[in-house]
């Protein structure tokens, strides 16, 4: 078994170009081009505005499962305040509770988030051969909520 990593984690900062970017990464995601991605809708808790951002969704253990790679940004202060968030991939929109889990249930998610999203790798501590305590211990860092599906009438 490997040891924890005591690599110092990156600070996200958004760039200049972060709208851009986004813009053309939703684009994709929305077509599904980029694999295991989505295009996460929000509301936004103070403005009431739909708030869109493309996202890495892990499955694991039959579940689904969004990760916060950069911290506690304003997607994820908005999924908290509404519950619920929308997730689109291939022009197919489906909606789903969250539920934010704590620092044991999120440690096997965070690495399997990283073993399959390789960009934000540096914003975590742990790394990829470290074990799921190791990412237990960045949970108020990085927040982790399952995705429950809402019925359809």
């Amino acid at each position: 078994m490997t040891s924890p990593s005591s690599n110092t984690p990156k600070t996200y900062q958004r760039s200049r170009f972060h709208r851009a970017e986004n813009l053309m990464t939703s684009a994709l995601v929305r077509v599904g081009v980029i694999p295991r991605s989505y295009l996460l809708t929000t509301v936004g808790r103070k403005s009431g505005q739909e708030r869109r951002n493309p996202v890495t969704v892990v499955d694991l253990d039959g579940k689904q499962w969004l990760v916060a790679p950069y911290g506690v940004v304003s997607w994820v202060l908005n999924a908290r305040a509404a519950g619920e968030v929308r997730l689109t991939r291939w022009f197919t929109t489906t909606r789903y509770t969250v539920r934010q889990v704590g620092p044991e249930e999120a440690g096997p998610v965070l690495k399997e988030y990283i073993t399959v999203a390789s960009v934000p790798r540096p914003y975590f501590a742990a790394t990829v051969d470290d074990p799921p305590e190791a990412f237990a211990r960045e949970a108020d860092r990085h927040p982790v909520m399952q995705l429950v599906p809402v019925a359809t009438p």
